[in-house]
């Protein structure tokens, strides 16, 4: 098996605030590899030290076999990154920004103009590429900004939170670029905040929680860990929230989960017996309307809270037994 990423007890401190806790963490090559975490868990600190912007108080880093302390230029040469924002001139052409980029890394003019050519064909900008940065779409920058980082033809790409302010059709649209690229035999590291992303993107799910790894799996297994089923009930009206939540907690296999805006109540349950007919008869019996009631498989989402931690609706069951 071999590992792209290799990080064993990584600390890091910013004055009294303990970014990174004892870190492990391993990447496969030939995947994409999501980290998860709340705001504040250490995904970007990680990001920052893979790509050796960071160096940790203590600890072991090796990206592609490089120590990050002592091998820093020879994992900056393996690497390409791409932050939350894109970094490419828009007074200059999509061609112009990628051939700049080749001739930093290095590449000779006819070899930078060659990789220029070629990373727009593979991201579907090739029409584009000699149109000003100026005039694409948001999501054609951020695929441009991701060219750039591919143009020196790095080993593993390190995405942190690509697809921030995107429309959904320009999420996909970069999704799909990502997907081909991973084909093409470029390793990702992405840390996101929308666990759908990862979701449909990552091989490996990592989740850190202040600091450290809590959690590391496929998406199916880690999904797997909080129950069979889970059981979703949409009321019509807002009052019903309260009362609906307080009916689930019978059938409770975890957390309680409303969406006080949409109107939904959600809980996991044990998978085996009539558990949705039950639930149902539940409701109805409250007076409940309901607009809509499902039994399905989990969500990414539903792991994650249950993982890192989160209150649950305390107020809403308080409410409901009162």
């Amino acid at each position: 098996m071999a590992f792209i990423i290799e990080a064993k007890g990584l600390t890091k401190r910013f004055g009294k605030t303990q970014a990174l806790d004892g870190l492990d963490l391993t990447a496969e090559s030939g995947q994409v590899v999501a980290v998860l975490g709340p705001n504040g868990a250490g995904k970007t600190t990680f990001i920052r030290m893979v790509a050796t912007l960071l160096r940790p108080d203590s600890g072991q880093l090796r990206v592609g076999g490089h120590d990050v302390r002592r091998e820093a230029p020879a994992v900056r040469r393996s690497i390409g990154l791409a932050g939350q924002f894109a970094a490419i001139e828009p007074a200059m052409t999509g061609r112009e920004n990628l051939e700049l980029v080749a001739r930093l890394f290095g590449r000779k003019r006819k070899d930078a103009k060659a990789n220029a050519s070629s990373v727009l064909d593979s991201l579907g900008l090739t029409g584009a590429g000699d149109r000003l940065v100026r005039t694409y779409s948001g999501g054609m920058r951020r695929r441009l900004d991701l060219g750039a980082s591919l143009v020196g033809a790095p080993k593993l790409l390190l995405l942190d939170e690509p697809t921030t302010g995107l429309d959904p059709r320009s999420r996909i649209e970069l999704w799909d670029a990502i997907r081909m690229l991973v084909k093409q035999g470029t390793d990702v590291l992405l840390t996101t905040q929308y666990l759908d992303e990862a979701d449909n993107l990552a091989s490996h799910v990592v989740i850190i929680d202040h600091g450290r790894v809590v959690a590391a799996g496929t998406p199916g297994e880690l999904k797997r860990r909080i129950g069979g089923k889970v059981i979703e009930v949409h009321v019509r009206h807002e009052d019903d929230v309260a009362r609906v939540a307080g009916v689930l907690r019978d059938f409770n296999h975890g957390d309680i989960r409303i969406d006080d805006a949409t109107r939904r109540v959600s809980v996991s349950v044990d998978s085996g017996g009539p558990v949705l007919t039950n639930a149902l008869r539940a409701v109805e019996d409250a007076g409940v309307d309901v607009e809509d009631v499902a039994l399905r498989q989990p969500k990414l989402e539903e792991v994650f809270l249950t993982l890192t931690g989160r209150p649950e609706a305390d107020a809403a069951l308080e409410a409901a037994a009162s």
